[in-house]
This record gives structure tokens, C-alpha cells and sequence, in this order.
């Protein structure tokens, strides 16, 4: 397509490959991900193992495949979370202002001042691991963001022509907020979300490889480079190959955020015209 930057079409095809491994990963996988092969055990690269063996024998890419899933569920999860979440408070307090504005912004404030690996850690500690509560932790660690966000475009937004003939005509608050404002809004919205994915991705491997995400005999990309920390001299191949796979990962969302970004802005578009 006309005035589609290229790197909309290189981080679209290497994401689309990527899911479709995802999808297709536990199906088209050589081994079984969770087999042991004692004998096998911290293979390098060969033939019949085209990324080496961990140090129980599982196949390194057949866990790689496996996992992948989990790492996208992971990034765009928690994204959808922080958006369904933020989105509206930031809408609602640039809208209405006032101490409605000023209380949601002193909460969100609170939020942002903790670190975010900390905060996760805050709302895991009250329960068991598992993927799930870690994409729920990392979505509620991004709120914050998605919110200031959000009010900033939207306060941008408040004082123009429509929405000012929408209050004319008596619309009520709610369709203001999401029939008029939110249209007008998604552009940087949908830019930061990329943005998020990827730092989604990369905290919630964090948590994994902390052990508060996915557990044993999981796969998920993190879990596999904190397992593999013991073997670094010995069996090396064991942190590349899903460290490796996440920066395709992220390189990917990114450009594809990036093309979007030069697509969406008015300004870069005045500039290319």
C-alpha cells in the first residue's frame, strides 16, 4: 500500500511468522517439550537437535515453540489489560476535571513511583505463581501509564469544535467520551501499545525468571533463561536461543510501532507532504 512505511511490512511479516509459529509451535514441534532424555542431556546443536538440549535432555527448540505462545499471550495480554483499564480513567479525567481529575491522578502518581518490578512483585506475593496472574500483575503495573497517556491526548482534545457542538446538542458524558473523543485519541494510543507489548514482554520474563510467572516444567522464554544460568559455560545454547528469540520479538513489535507512528502522526505527515 501507498505511503505505508517499510517497517509497518518488515515488523508485520517477521510478527506474523511469529505467531504463526505460536500457534502451529505444539503441533509442529520435533519432540515433545516436556520429554526427558537423561542420555541426551546438554547436547550441543546437531542434526538431530538443531538447538542443543537442556540439562534434563528436552529439546531446546521444541521448548522455544512451545513458549512462544506464552510470551505474546504474556505482552499483548497485559497490554489489553493496562488499555481496558487506563484508557477510560485518563478519558474521564481530562474530561470532567476538577477533584474527580485530581484524585484519579494523585492515585496513579502513587502507582508510578514504585518500581515496576517491585509493584509486580507486590501483587504477586499475595498468591501462587502462574502465567496468568503475572499477565494480570503486568497489565495493573502499566495502568499508570496508559492513564497519563490517555488524559494528556485527551486534554488536547476537550476544547475542539465537535466536542464543544457534541455538549451543545446535549450528548450525554459517555458519548462524548467514547463516540467523540476516543476516535480522535486512538492515533497515540495505538503507538504506545506497541510500545507496551514489548515492555510487557520483557517484564514478564523478568518475573519468570525470577520464578513468579510461568513454573517447571513450563517453557516460557524467561523460565528457560533462568533455568539455564547454571549451564552458561557448559551448555551456552540454552539462554541464546530464547534470548535471541526474544529480541526478533521485540524488534519486530517495535518496528512495527515505529511505522505506525510515521503513519498516524499528523505532523510527520505534513512533513512527508
Amino acid at each position: 500500500m501507498r505511503g505505508v512505511p517499510g517497517a509497518v511490512w518488515v515488523g508485520g511479516a517477521i510478527l506474523a511468522a511469529i505467531v504463526t509459529l505460536a500457534v502451529l509451535g505444539p503441533l509442529i514441534e520435533p519432540y515433545p517439550f516436556d520429554e526427558f532424555d537423561v542420555v541426551n542431556r546438554l547436547q550441543a546443536p546437531s542434526q538431530l537437535h538443531w538447538l542443543g538440549t537442556d540439562e534434563f535432555g528436552r529439546d531446546v527448540l521444541s521448548r522455544l515453540m512451545h513458549g512462544a505462545a506464552y510470551s505474546l499471550v504474556m505482552g499483548f495480554g497485559a497490554t489489553a489489560i493496562s488499555l481496558v483499564i487506563g484508557m477510560p480513567l485518563g478519558l474521564v479525567a481530562a474530561y470532567f476535571g476538577g477533584i474527580l481529575s485530581a484524585s484519579i491522578m494523585r492515585l496513579i502518581d502513587l502507582l508510578m513511583a514504585m518500581p515496576p518490578i517491585l509493584l509486580g512483585l507486590l501483587v504477586l506475593a499475595v498468591t501462587s505463581p502462574s502465567v496468568w496472574k503475572t499477565m494480570v500483575a503486568v497489565g495493573l503495573i502499566y495502568v499508570p501509564i496508559m492513564t497519563r497517556l490517555a488524559r494528556a491526548v485527551a486534554l488536547s482534545l476537550v476544547g475542539e469544535e465537535f466536542v464543544l457542538a457534541a455538549r451543545a446538542r446535549g450528548d450525554n458524558a459517555i458519548y462524548i467520551l467514547f463516540a467523540e473523543l476516543l476516535p480522535n485519541a486512538w492515533p497515540p494510543i495505538i503507538v504506545e501499545c506497541g510500545l507496551r507489548v514489548t515492555f510487557a514482554i520483557l517484564l514478564g520474563s523478568a518475573l519468570s525468571f525470577l520464578g513468579l510467572g510461568s513454573q517447571p516444567p513450563g517453557s516460557d522464554w524467561g523460565l528457560m533463561i533462568s533455568d539455564a544460568r547454571p549451564f552458561l559455560d557448559d551448555a551456552p545454547w540454552m539462554a541464546i536461543a530464547p534470548g535471541v528469540a526474544l529480541c526478533i520479538v521485540l524488534i519486530s513489535i517495535n518496528l512495527l510501532g515505529d511505522g505506525l507512528r510515521q503513519a498516524l502522526d499528523p505532523r510527520l505527515l505534513r512533513r512527508a507532504a
